[in-house]
């Protein structure tokens, strides 16, 4: 409780108004605009390379628990790209090292291919759980590469030191990969390794895209505005320092100190 003062409380306030109201004129159909990033393009190209091949789609959610948020970013992008692989009626393999997540990554996919009309296309065979190990899914996953000669690798959600494990397999195999995390430690491997790589918070800016999810649309948007809040507060703060800070000159000539 240290830091726990009135300006504090205030802040919280504000941040948390901003982002109620962010998700409030989302639920009520305001239009909200999020830059696209170029990432997501590439994501409907690699989609469009499997199609072209007839080989499937790779699909790793990460290592995180499903509490984890980049977990369930990773959860919208799975969704968008369920969905197209429904259209195309292209397989996509999803592995994951958690037994809870099989139920959930089978009601995500499943949704989409109902959405777009194709409910016969969801295959729960395609979702496996592999190994409770992070480094033993990662080895397995780039055996299931090879064996499956998939055409494109999705890589979004939290990682560990797997992450060079998961995407240098499909980098000698000439696969189409894009990855995504909020880990910044896991970026390097992934940008040496893979086509394109969503960093940081982009990873939550991509699947709030991809899904339109109201609430998820709205607290982003939210966040941004408090953030411009917040750096504005900041350079004010500077300026009047800098301005009528003790140590300026000025303030010394006029106060006679």
């Amino acid at each position: 409780m240290e830091h726990a003062n009135l300006q504090m409380l205030i802040a919280i306030g504000a941040i948390g108004g901003l982002i109620l109201w962010g998700i409030g004129a989302a639920r009520r159909g305001r239009p909200i605009f999020i830059r696209r990033i170029a990432g997501l393009n590439a994501i409907d190209e690699a989609i469009g390379r499997a199609a072209e091949t007839g080989r499937p789609l790779l699909f790793h959610p990460g290592v995180g628990d499903v509490q984890a948020i980049s977990t369930l970013a990773a959860l919208g992008v799975l969704s968008h790209v369920a969905r197209q692989a429904a259209r195309l009626n292209l397989r996509l393999l999803t592995v994951t090292a958690f037994p809870v997540m099989v139920p959930i990554l089978e009601a995500v996919i499943r949704q989409a291919c109902e959405s777009v009309g194709h409910p016969e296309r969801f295959e729960p065979s395609d979702i496996r759980f592999i190994a409770a190990q992070s480094d033993q899914l990662a080895l397995a996953t780039a055996d299931l590469m090879l064996q499956e000669q998939t055409a494109s690798h999705f890589f979004f959600g939290m990682y560990d030191y797997t992450s060079l494990l998961l995407a240098e397999p499909g980098q000698r195999t000439g696969a189409m990969q894009i990855a995504g995390t909020d880990d910044y430690f896991q970026v390097p491997f992934f940008i040496a390794s893979c086509d394109y790589t969503i960093i940081g918070e982009e990873l939550y800016a991509a699947s709030a895209y991809l899904t339109h999810e109201p609430t998820m649309l709205g607290s982003l948007v939210g966040q941004d505005y408090a953030k411009i809040g917040l750096l504005c507060l900041l350079l004010l703060s500077v300026l009047a320092t800098t301005l009528f800070g003790a140590e300026n000159p000025i303030v010394h000539a006029l106060t006679g100190r």
